[in-house]
């Protein structure tokens, strides 16, 4: 599947955002190695790992597939993205 470079930063973005609300749901609740969850407190942390590993997966995969449909390096397209991440102002 072809991706634009504006579908990377959208899959970034929101790999980037269900990572945030992973650790937001880790310092709300807890380590899990020192503290006792509620199963609900559980099914919600679950819930939210596997939404960003799964965001996050996709997002790396869509990123080698990019790179090797433009004929540029992982890194370079890497690099950019990072950038059009954490500076949405620079975009164009």
């Amino acid at each position: 599947m072809a991706h634009t470079f504006d579908e990377l930063v959208a899959m970034q973005r929101a790999a980037d955002q269900a990572h945030n609300r992973v650790e937001e749901l880790r310092n709300q609740y807890g380590s899990p190695a020192h503290t006792s969850w509620t199963k609900g407190q559980s099914a919600t942390y679950e819930t939210a790992w596997r939404a960003w590993r799964d965001l996050d997966r996709d997002a790396r995969l869509a990123v080698t597939e990019y790179a090797k449909d433009q004929g540029t390096s992982r890194r370079e397209v890497e690099d950019a993205l990072r950038q059009a991440v954490r500076h949405p102002e620079a975009e164009t």
